[in-house]
């Protein structure tokens, strides 16, 4: 089962690394790894939530995501979308960006450390709203709940998590921007240009958000619809054609999977500039990271584990959480690519390790009483 479902992806990685060598040595490699594991923790709830969703399609549409969707991924959002950001921030065409990436390195190093205020910016507002609308959220089951308690509670503010990524953005603009950090070491004002790639940034994952909830809105819809026609043909006794409901619906539901999925492929591709400015490096990285995120989304639909380690997605956003801070912080102050990458790692494996025993702590409950509830037993932090 492992290999089969990964198979693809133990192989992209193999030839990844290898790539990663022959391009720049032994420091492409370490830098390609932490960004696949970086995209892998990062996308971890991406993968949970396309599994809930990819399990209701046919065989037929699993097989056009898996196949169509890896494209799009890959290509249009971890090797395109870069590319776009380098363009738009630094000023110049695509194609000029794409040519001083690979044969003027150097330049092109130089205008993305320039750039890097309004990227950190951008990048950390929209990781910052992926986070604060986790956290404001009241969810059954808690890992920090001395935190995440009175956090769910002020949550029912409205529009408190947009308000605080202002705050915090405006807070940003006024200290870390007066002395940005710049290509030599040296420091320039860039406040203006910090508020505007922040309220960018803020708007693209309101607007984002907003594609998401239509797309999901309109699956829901047609669900309804089609249970209903169920209903009808099954109470006058006629079959209703199984292709025609899981083509609609299915549909519906791969359009809402490529959107959602996009969204997603956000904070992996505006993080790993945190990590590298090197468009192969991060081809490479979030491309392996994207092939692993698929075929774990695979695997949780074929075994049926989505709910066995509850708190890897508390994990993942307290990481998303971590590196908007650390973007912002890197506005003014260079930090080590190593540190922020270890990040995420070390936030997923306390996660995992917390999962596992609640895990155990359930099967002694159950054990003992027979049926304990799941939502009160305690992640041991």
């Amino acid at each position: 089962m492992v290999l089969k479902t990964f198979g693809w992806s133990f192989a992209i990685t193999v030839l990844g690394l290898i790539a990663a060598v022959f391009y720049d040595g032994w420091t492409a490699l370490g830098l390609v790894a932490i960004l696949a594991i970086m995209e892998i923790s990062l996308s971890f709830d991406n993968a949970v939530v396309n599994a809930g969703i990819l399990k209701k399609m046919n065989a037929f549409w699993q097989k056009i995501f898996l196949t169509v969707g890896v494209l799009i991924a890959v290509f249009g959002m971890r090797l395109v979308f870069p590319v776009v950001i380098v363009a738009i921030s630094a000023k110049m065409g695509p194609v000029e960006a794409v040519d001083l990436a690979f044969n003027q390195p150097d330049r092109y190093q130089q205008l993305v450390t320039d750039a890097h205020p309004s990227i950190a910016a951008f990048g950390g507002m929209f990781l910052l709203m992926i986070f604060l609308d986790f956290i404001f959220e009241d969810r059954d089951i808690k890992w920090l709940g001395w935190l995440e308690r009175p956090l769910a509670k002020l949550g029912k503010v409205d529009m408190l998590s947009v308000c605080i990524a202002l705050v915090v953005l405006l807070v940003s603009s006024m200290t870390l921007a007066v002395h940005a950090h710049q290509h030599g070491g040296v420091h320039a004002d860039k406040q203006s240009t910090v508020l505007i790639s922040g309220v960018a940034g803020l708007i693209t994952y309101l607007v984002v958000g907003g594609l998401s909830g239509f797309f999901e809105n309109r699956l829901e819809e047609e669900e309804e619809r089609e249970h209903e026609e169920e209903e009808k043909a099954a109470r006058e006794g006629k079959s209703k054609s199984a292709v025609v409901l899981a083509g609609k619906a299915a549909f519906f539901m791969f359009l809402y999977l490529e959107v959602l999925d996009a969204s997603f492929s956000f904070d992996g591709v505006i993080g790993a500039f945190a990590i590298s400015n090197d468009i192969v490096v991060m081809a490479l990285g979030l491309g392996i990271g994207a092939m692993y995120v698929r075929s774990l989304t695979v695997y949780l639909v074929r075994q049926g584990t989505l709910d066995d380690y509850v708190y890897l997605e508390h994990g993942a956003h307290y990481a998303i959480g971590a590196l908007a801070v650390i973007l912002l912080v890197t506005i003014q102050y260079q930090i080590n690519e190593i540190i922020t990458g270890l990040v995420g790692v070390v936030l997923i494996a306390w996660s995992f390790w917390s999962s596992v025993r609640r895990n155990k702590a359930l099967a002694a409950a159950e054990g003992n009483s027979g049926s304990p509830d799941k939502s009160e037993v305690s992640s041991g932090v």
